[in-house]
């Protein structure tokens, strides 16, 4: 079962430093602790997961193994358009193809995590 953990983390040294330290503790007991991808801002983040590309994870993720066009059908969307929104999701390893070719999300889990804090 693998996980993904987004979050927005504006200092990159930080958010390098956080990476270094869950591979390691990883690394130490041995477990898979999930993966991790870091944007700069929420603008940043929802930028790259539109609300477009979320439904695509999302009927993704209800259909399992899907084919472009079957995907297109079931979101009510133009198949080149998903295809576009399927290569950006597909650079950052959030969709993957099967040996039949068919389209998933290796995902189980996507959990988003940001806070917003007063100033010190």
């Amino acid at each position: 079962m693998r996980t993904m953990t987004i979050r927005i983390e504006p200092d990159a040294m930080s958010a390098l430093g956080n990476a270094g330290k869950q591979f390691a503790e990883a690394w130490q007991l041995g477990d898979y602790a999930g993966e991790t991808m870091s944007f700069e801002s929420p603008t940043a983040l929802f930028r790259f997961l539109t609300p477009a590309r979320w439904g695509v994870l999302a009927a993704l993720q209800q259909a399992g193994h899907c084919g472009l066009r079957e995907l297109a059908r079931r979101i009510g969307r133009d198949a080149s358009a998903v295809l576009r929104d399927i290569s950006a999701l597909s650079e950052r390893g959030l969709v993957e193809k099967d040996e039949a070719g068919q389209l998933f999300v290796p995902f189980s889990r996507i959990h988003a995590e940001f806070d917003l804090a007063q100033a010190a």
